[in-house]
């Protein structure tokens, strides 16, 4: 492994990530991902169909969010609803105890900030779901993880992490060729990985019909890093596209919601990979927390050695200084949005509705 000075990403933009390289890399070795909490977002708090007229409880940062519907609508609170109002009320809510709360994409969405900031136009563009929600059952599900949000993130956001971790699922690292690209603003990062006649997935083989050895692909993760959740779009061929929404909702420091939604309503009925692929969450989320779940307490202890990286970990290091510039301008009292997350981004992800 190369120590981060050898790995440093070229900077192009005037925002943290073109820092002097010394400073880059102190940003990056200074990472304790538990002491990150971002305010004035939305955050996917449940699936819809989890939301009805008896009070469910959720929770960002430990703050505890009560859901249900009223008249059909969803509302969200800090109090259950047979409580009535505390006297410890948060600033978090209004002067009822309520929350801003959104319905789309088939989640109810709760706001984690000042209330007087809420608004429509912070919630992140996910072009995959339908806006109105309405996915069959069988493609979303829940898992958890014992680490914090942001380290669920920086890992998923190493699209090569997958070829080793989840061989048995998503294929190895055979493939001819490889090109990794990293494009961010202050609200967003995206990698975007071309591969070369990479090796089938199994899944992919046994499921999906697809009987060539290799396939072209490109895979896509975008992160919205106050919301923090991520879209995961693969374009394979032969294969059919894999549409994953993957929020990592932080319940307390150390501790994560994933409400998934795996779309593959893109595929025929006929195919098993159309039923079968969403429960792959599953396993790979078990793969993940092998990993993750481990590393967490870590980065609470002193450490004197550095973190090890290689050049593969371009996303990695400027997830890691974005999420440190939003906690610092939030830190200094600006909660301010420097770009639309709500802001089409089919074209990036290379989406074109199918």
């Amino acid at each position: 492994m190369l120590d981060i000075q050898d790995s440093i990403p070229t900077a192009d933009h005037d925002d943290p990530i073109s820092s002097d390289p010394r400073t880059f890399a102190a940003k990056v070795n200074s990472w304790v991902p538990h002491d990150i909490v971002l305010k004035d977002a939305w955050f996917p708090l449940a699936h819809s169909t989890s939301v009805g007229t008896k009070p469910v409880r959720r929770a960002i940062y430990s703050q505890p969010f009560f859901l249900w519907r009223e008249s059909g609508q969803p509302v969200a609170s800090e109090f259950h609803p047979a409580e009535g109002l505390s006297a410890s009320k948060s600033e978090y809510s209004d002067a009822q105890g309520r929350y801003p709360v959104m319905e789309k994409y088939g989640f109810v969405w709760g706001w984690f900030g000042n209330p007087a900031n809420a608004a429509p136009q912070h919630l992140p563009d996910i072009p995959y779901l339908p806006e109105e929600g309405g996915v069959p059952e069988h493609m979303i599900g829940t898992v958890r993880f014992d680490c914090c949000a942001p380290l669920s993130l920086e890992n998923l956001i190493d699209l090569t992490h997958a070829d080793f971790l989840h061989a048995d699922v998503v294929g190895d690292e055979k493939m001819d060729k490889e090109t990794v690209e990293v494009f961010h603003d202050s609200e967003t990062i995206t990698m975007v990985r071309t591969c070369v006649n990479k090796s089938v997935a199994p899944v992919m083989k046994w499921f999906g019909g697809v009987r060539s050895d290799v396939q072209q692909v490109r895979q896509v993760i975008r992160i919205y890093l106050r919301s923090h959740v991520a879209m995961a779009y693969g374009r394979f061929s032969p294969g059919d596209n894999v549409q994953l929404f993957h929020p990592c909702v932080p319940e307390t420091r150390d501790r994560t919601r994933l409400d998934y939604v795996m779309n593959t309503t893109n595929v025929k009925k006929r195919n098993p990979f159309r039923y079968i692929m969403p429960t792959a969450s599953y396993k790979v989320s078990r793969q993940d927390s092998s990993m993750t779940s481990p590393q967490s307490p870590r980065y609470m202890r002193p450490e004197a050695r550095k973190d090890l990286h290689s050049p593969l970990d371009e996303a990695g290091q400027k997830y890691r200084v974005l999420m440190l510039a939003l906690a610092e301008r939030q830190a200094r009292g600006d909660f301010e949005y420097r770009d639309d997350v709500s802001a089409d981004c089919s074209e990036l992800i290379g989406y074109d509705g199918t």
